[in-house]
C-alpha cells in the first residue's frame, strides 16, 4: 500500500477530518492534503509526525519492481 493511501485509510478509520488530523499531528491542513494526494516531495519529519498518530514511522521498504523494468527505461 502506498503512503498516501495508508494515511487516508488510517485517518478515516479513526474518524478524523483532515483538519482534525492536522491539529493532532501538529502540521498544517495543506500538508495533510498534499500527503493524501501523494505529493512526492514532503518533509520526512512532518510525515513521521502524522504517522506517529497511528503508531508508525517511515522506514526502508524493499522495491517490488523487477530489474527488467529499470533496464528497459
Amino acid at each position: 500500500m502506498q503512503l498516501h493511501s495508508f494515511v487516508k485509510l488510517k485517518r478515516k478509520e479513526l474518524g478524523f477530518t483532515q483538519i482534525e488530523m492536522s491539529k493532532k499531528a501538529g502540521v498544517g491542513v495543506r500538508f495533510i492534503r498534499e500527503l493524501e494526494r501523494g505529493k512526492e516531495t514532503l518533509k520526512l519529519n512532518k510525515v513521521n509526525q502524522v504517522l506517529s498518530l497511528f503508531g508508525y514511522e517511515l522506514g526502508p521498504v524493499a522495491i517490488t519492481r523487477t530489474l527488467e523494468a529499470h533496464e528497459e527505461g
